[in-house]
């Protein structure tokens, strides 16, 4: 994680307790966000429901290569799992050619 996204995604995180906050820098998903696309140009890519109480959602950016791996919690809040550089799409290989 880049030192300006951790800054900004620590500011706009608010102060949690208990698991979500071990994982790192966790807050309201909806302050979350706003610093990924604002700051950072990133949109929604794509996710899925791990569980009844926790969802992980991909970030990605066209513009810097940049992306993030969010969880958000049935409370509401959200933590930053993982985030990098050089994001690219995935290809889709046509049946019956090699990977």
């Amino acid at each position: 994680m880049t030192t300006a996204k951790l800054i900004g995604l620590a500011m706009a995180a608010a102060m949690t307790t208990g698991a979500a906050q071990a994982y790192g820098s966790c807050g309201k998903r909806e302050a979350i966000v706003k610093v990924l696309e604002a700051n950072h140009g990133e949109v929604f890519a794509g996710g899925g429901i791990e569980t009844a109480t926790r969802i992980y959602e991909v970030w990605t950016s066209g513009a810097d290569g940049s992306w993030t791996i969010l969880m958000t919690t049935a409370n509401g809040t959200s933590c930053v799992m993982a985030s990098g550089t050089d994001w690219r799409e995935g290809v889709v290989v046509p049946e019956g050619v090699p990977g």
